[in-house]
């Protein structure tokens, strides 16, 4: 008994080892194009080629939103359906089905985070190895990239959970990062945690590096707005309960 136990155990950990596997190999096929150009920016600049770096950033700007964002928002569609309970769900059409349904908001999403980012990464080499006098000001770049970053997940969170409109995306993306701070450091710390890890085991990289962080990120989205309508329908039932009374008293 305790052996059919272990068993199935096992049976279970391979079954998730090969759904993060394919959904992260997915992503990775579906915007080769941005990760190449990334790695060819990287490369540059461990050879100190500076004067690359610019055009590089330009042009992972352009491509991204036509590739990374696109792909980022079928892996996250399907961790939403892993987290909600749907983990038989069939990877490849689902995720497919979700990277046509989506393509067009990732890609309106993926231009404004883009532009953002481009301009934040120059601003601060800018910053930081050309005004020395100002070098200070580099590091308040960085923290905006991080909050940007944290809006980023939050919009394929919401991407892939509601029906709203593009610009309605990206506004509940900075409310949930500025209104719900404790939740969003935990997030950011768990994507560098998960990171730091997979830099220290590069393997992960091509198989499990993308899907651990879209399933760890909506599992904590999921939370917030579980927790947010939990406390809206309290709300609710504290002021019906409030009426009642009034009207008793009258």
């Amino acid at each position: 008994m305790e052996m059919r136990g272990m068993m199935g155990g096992f049976y279970k950990l391979s079954e998730w080892i090969m759904r993060l596997a394919v959904i992260n190999l997915l992503w990775l096929i579906c915007s080769l194009p941005f990760w190449f150009v990334l790695w060819a920016q990287l490369v540059s600049a461990s050879n100190g080629q500076e004067a690359a770096a610019a055009p590089m950033i330009l042009l992972l700007a352009v491509l991204s939103p036509f590739t990374f964002f696109p792909a980022t928002s079928a892996m996250f569609s399907v961790a939403r359906k892993w987290v909600t309970g749907d983990v038989d769900v069939p990877l490849l059409r689902t995720f497919f089905r979700n990277y046509k349904h989506n393509f067009k908001q990732a890609m309106l999403g993926g231009i404004l985070y883009s532009v953002l980012f481009a301009i934040m990464i120059i601003d601060f080499r800018v910053y930081l190895h050309n005004l020395d006098n100002l070098q200070l000001l580099a590091y308040l770049f960085i923290a905006l990239m991080v909050l940007l970053s944290i809006s980023l997940l939050h919009f394929f969170s919401l991407l892939s959970h509601f029906h709203m409109k593009t610009m309605q995306l990206l506004k509940n993306a900075l409310f949930l990062t500025i209104g719900r701070p404790f939740r969003s450091f935990f997030m950011a710390v768990g994507v560098i945690a998960v990171y730091l890890i997979s830099s220290r085991f590069t393997w992960m990289f091509p198989f499990f590096f993308g899907s651990i962080i879209a399933t760890f990120t909506f599992y904590n989205f999921n939370f917030i707005i579980t927790k947010m309508m939990q406390n809206a329908g309290e709300a609710e039932a504290a002021e019906s309960i409030a009426e009642e009374e009034q009207e008793t008293k009258s």
